[in-house]
């Protein structure tokens, strides 16, 4: 004889088993795309102009002009900014935000802005591509430089 309730039961548990196939699945490559930054290839064509992605708001000071190395620069990772002195006394500051994967670059060193995650460089002069992926310069971020102090304008 044949019992309807299992015969019942066996497609709803095939049912759940695909269900959480297709679960586990979604959830896998939401991981996967989120651990690649999303797969934009160059950040997605957004720039940085809110306050949450630039981090932080109009005269916000950021160092005092002798932090930042003349040939060189500071990365400021809470601010989302970065500060640079290509020649002595000229300041620069751009969006500390990789145009690559959104990584926050790590570092100025050599006449460039070194992000870590895939090794794009940025020009210190001009936030230019210098070494890829990234294929975008750096956002400029605007600053005032006054009785040697450096803030966001």
């Amino acid at each position: 004889m044949r019992n309807p309730v299992s015969e019942r039961k066996e497609p709803a548990a095939a049912d759940a088993s695909r269900r959480a196939l297709v679960v586990a699945g979604a959830a896998g490559l939401t991981a996967a795309l989120t651990a690649c930054g999303g797969g934009g290839g160059d950040g997605g064509g957004t720039e940085e102009t809110g306050s949450e992605e630039t981090g932080g708001t109009a005269g916000t000071e950021l160092a005092r002009t002798t932090d930042i190395p003349e040939g060189g620069g500071k990365v400021f990772a809470d601010r989302r900014v970065v500060v640079t002195q290509p020649t002595r006394g000229e300041f620069r500051a751009f969006s500390a935000i990789c145009t690559h994967q959104r990584c926050t670059v790590s570092s100025v060193s050599g006449g460039t802005v070194n992000c870590p995650c895939h090794g794009s460089r940025f020009a210190i002069t001009d936030g230019g591509v210098r070494g890829g992926p990234a294929r975008r310069p750096l956002p400029p971020r605007e600053i005032t430089v006054e009785n040697g102090t450096i803030r966001l304008a």
